[in-house]
């Protein structure tokens, strides 16, 4: 989701006119462009869903799993706005997945939710 939601963003922010405002209004206009809205609509999606998924699963574990997404954004990008991507980018996007793959075959650590508050309690 939160790829989708870059790509929603970039897309709909390069089809304004390109020029840094002191006006608000024209910030006001950028966030009623269909695509740009429906990028922050995604992003505060994603937002919910991580806090749901912090609420039950180690930091250590949550964030470098969900980094999986800076190489669905960068593909995205390559393959729909037409961004070019040097090796040195393609080398970066590959120590993701393999920190990726790493973190995601570990052994988690996690408890369900309401396990935290019992474990607690003498």
């Amino acid at each position: 989701m939160k790829p989708i939601s870059n790509l929603l963003l970039a897309y709909g922010v390069r089809r304004l006119p390109a020029q840094l405002s002191l006006n608000p209004l024209d910030y006001v206009t950028a966030i009623f462009d269909p695509f740009v809205a429906g990028g922050v609509l995604m992003q505060i999606w994603w937002l919910l869903s991580r806090m749901a998924l912090l609420s039950f699963a180690d930091l250590s574990f949550v964030l470098p799993v969900t980094a999986i997404g800076y190489m669905l954004t960068s593909l995205l990008g390559k393959f729909f706005l037409h961004e070019t991507l040097t090796p040195s980018r393609w080398a970066g996007i590959l120590l993701i997945c393999a920190g990726s793959f790493l973190v995601g075959s570990a052994r988690r650590n996690t408890t369900a939710p309401g396990e935290r508050e019992r474990s607690r309690t003498p």
